[in-house]
């Protein structure tokens, strides 16, 4: 459908407005800033409504940024700026706002007076509504998420099913199958700092295709000595997510040096929590080239988990240790004095790095000398209570090994085969501490699977017959053996309630399970001896 010359009127008109009262633009940029838009979609035209650049700019509760970016990445794909795909219309969009948002000087200056004015608080809240308003942190995609929370012996945990990415446009996925990928990698990933205006590119392109990121705008900040960048996430897995990157593309490392980095940053952020994934193949995330952090306001489930059991490592008396009732094996470290906290912590790090228990299937090094044990760090502040923000310092150190065997080839701490319908992909940083991240393609697949349960209660079927209908449904297949289980266990309640509840909170039963496969000390006799030792060898 064409975009009639009204329509592309009263859309930039309402943009430019809507930039204003966000505080990306001035009131006296308004005419500059409509042309701007006009040339950035490759339009000479039209005019602005009769009056429009005189008058005050006018704020509409019900603007639709997503509608007005859609409008105009169609004007632009008519006029041959981007091609007509789903990658190409996002790079236009993201040109619009690019071309209205701040510069990073500018930006900066921002952060700093906000900060001086009240706080790092208040600086982090000006800057993350800032990259909602300019779309970078894409709320509504974000709301299509589905999430919950399932009441598990570990507490509560948070489930969610991904739908915030957008799927690949069979256009782009064709581009790059033709495509001969011999360019340049520019950026080398999605976490460099030179991301910061980039422009994208499509599939088609010889160095693949890269989003656009023409609205991204990266704090300056130091850790560890050192310049890192701080942005928020596009595609927010919880509240006020955000990522601290360095400024080098290099690989990913759990050392001092990024314990001291994790320190600086919750000195520098002390409302925030932050942590890094394990820096290893199958229990780390899914970036390690680049050196990396993520954190934020959120406060997970295993931030609330009880104590186990305590503990003190000689030499680091004044370091409050704990086991936490936990599906991994997490062991909280306390205090109050900085230097003291790190030194225990790499003291935990470095004895934990070359522990094997054959017992338990922990190996610390193979023969051929390949390293398998790191940890998954995460530290905040809080005050004696535990609250988030104050003078007390707080480790967890999730222990990791990402050893295999025949009979688990991708990880023996890892989800096992049996889960993999549900969950297949890396226990990174987030999951661990108790927030699933799980694909998209399960809300069909549960979908069709409470369908078919749901028939079945209706009808009277056995379980062996549910089992063959969901076997022979591709839809649903990969579930088969799990969903007819449940409808084993709980025919009587699916005929009788809500399935798709009932499916949730299954779902939600096997993300613990796949939580547990993580953990290296299980909690059994023999893991709880096995976690003992380590603890008794700090």
């Amino acid at each position: 459908m064409a975009v009639t010359e009204n329509d592309l009127r009263t859309c930039v008109c309402s943009l430019v407005d809507y930039a204003c009262t966000a505080g990306m633009i001035d009131t006296a940029d308004r005419i500059w800033a409509y042309n701007t838009v006009l040339d950035t979609i490759g339009a000479e035209g039209p005019s602005p409504a009769e009056g429009w650049a005189l008058a005050d700019a006018a704020h509409d509760d019900d603007f639709d940024l997503d509608a007005a970016l859609a409008l105009l990445a169609e004007v632009a794909a008519a006029q041959g700026r981007v091609e007509d795909t789903s990658t190409g219309h996002d790079r236009a969009a993201m040109r619009v706002m690019g071309a209205l948002m701040p510069r990073p000087s500018a930006i900066a200056a921002a952060w700093a007076e906000h900060e001086a004015a009240g706080g790092p608080k208040a600086a982090t809240d000006w800057f993350y509504r800032l990259c909602c308003d300019a779309g970078y942190v894409r709320r509504s995609a974000i709301a299509r998420n589905i999430a919950w929370t399932t009441p598990t012996r570990w507490g509560d945990l948070e489930i969610t099913i991904n739908l915030s990415k957008p799927e690949k446009d069979p256009r782009d996925i064709a581009a790059a199958g033709a495509a001969k990928n011999t360019g340049e990698k520019y950026p080398a990933c999605q976490l460099c700092i030179e991301n910061e205006g980039y422009s994208g590119r499509g599939a088609a392109s010889p160095s693949g295709d890269h989003p656009a990121r023409q609205n991204l705008r990266i704090v300056p900040i130091e850790l560890g000595g050192e310049r890192w960048g701080f942005q928020y996430s596009p595609y927010a897995y919880f509240n006020e997510h955000c990522i601290a990157m360095s400024a080098h593309h290099r690989p990913m490392h759990i050392d001092r040096a990024s314990l001291t980095c994790l320190l600086d940053f919750v000195d520098t952020l002390p409302h925030y929590f932050i942590g890094s994934n394990a820096d290893l193949p199958i229990v780390g995330g899914s970036i390690l080239s680049h050196d990396h952090f993520q954190g934020g306001a959120h406060e997970f489930p295993m931030m609330h988990a009880e104590v186990a059991s305590s503990f003190t490592m000689p030499g680091f008396e004044d370091i409050e240790g704990a086991v936490l009732t936990w599906p991994l094996s997490v062991l909280r470290l306390r205090g109050a004095d900085r230097a003291r906290l790190l030194d225990a912590c790499v003291h935990v790090i470095d004895t934990w790095r070359s522990w094997s228990d054959e017992s338990v299937g922990i190996v610390a090094h193979t023969p051929d000398g390949v390293a398998h044990n790191t940890v998954t760090p995460v530290i905040r502040r809080v005050d004696g209570a535990g609250n988030v923000g104050g003078d007390r310092y707080e480790a967890y150190l999730a222990l990791r090994c990402n050893i295999t065997s025949d009979e688990n080839p991708l990880g023996v701490f890892h989800p096992h085969a049996e889960y993999h319908h549900i969950k297949k992909e890396n226990i990174g940083l987030i999951e661990v501490m108790g927030l699933a991240i799980l694909p998209a393609r399960l809300k069909d697949e549960l979908a069709a699977v409470g369908a078919h349960l749901s028939a079945a209660a209706e009808a009277g079927s056995s379980a062996i017959d549910v089992l063959a209908a969901l076997e022979a449904d591709p839809a649903c297949s990969s579930h088969a053996t799990w969903a007819s289980g449940v409808y084993a266990r709980r025919a009587q309640e699916i005929a009788s309630g809500d399935v798709d509840t009932i499916l949730r909170e299954e779902v939600g039963a096997v993300f613990g399970h796949v939580l547990e496969d993580a953990g290296v000390c299980k909690w059994d006799e023999a893991g709880r001896a096995a976690q003992q030792r380590f603890i008794d060898a700090l």
